[in-house]
């Protein structure tokens, strides 16, 4: 039998919006709610480039990715055709009109997962099985 935790209200998360929920460890977990008040919960991160789906845009059972249009599925939390992959999605409760999420989900799912680096602060990557350093924009 699993341990609820009780997240908010219903009425808390924007209709065709959502709410972050922040864990001790790992990336927190994007709250969903559409237009008919189905409420989902997904790992806030795309599987693409690790965007923040919390960002993105609710319409039927789907969320566009903030930053390459990704569309994914709030039920199943997988990339739609043509993309592929899948971010982790967590169990919910409606009762009485109060989300919640399964504890030992929020403990324990994907806590080793981040959000990839961009910009300034990533100074090196890999590519198959060799690293390499990014290197800064030549100047004049």
């Amino acid at each position: 039998m699993s341990e609820w935790k009780k997240i908010c209200q219903v009425t808390d998360i924007p209709v065709l919006g959502s709410r972050r929920v922040s864990r001790a460890q790992g990336l927190d977990v994007a709250v969903f709610r559409n237009d008919v008040d189905g409420v989902f919960a997904l790992l806030d991160r795309c599987p693409h480039k690790g965007g923040p789906l919390s960002q993105g845009i609710v319409f039927g059972t789907s969320v566009a990715c903030p930053l390459h249009n990704w569309t994914i599925d709030l039920n199943g939390g997988c990339a739609k055709a043509p993309d592929e992959g899948c971010t982790p999605k967590f169990a919910v409760k409606v009762a009485g009109g109060v989300v919640h999420l399964d504890a030992a989900e929020l403990a324990t799912l994907a806590i080793d997962l981040t959000r990839p680096k961009a910009g300034p602060g990533a100074s090196t990557g890999a590519i198959g099985d060799e690293s390499f350093d990014v290197q800064a924009p030549h100047t004049a």
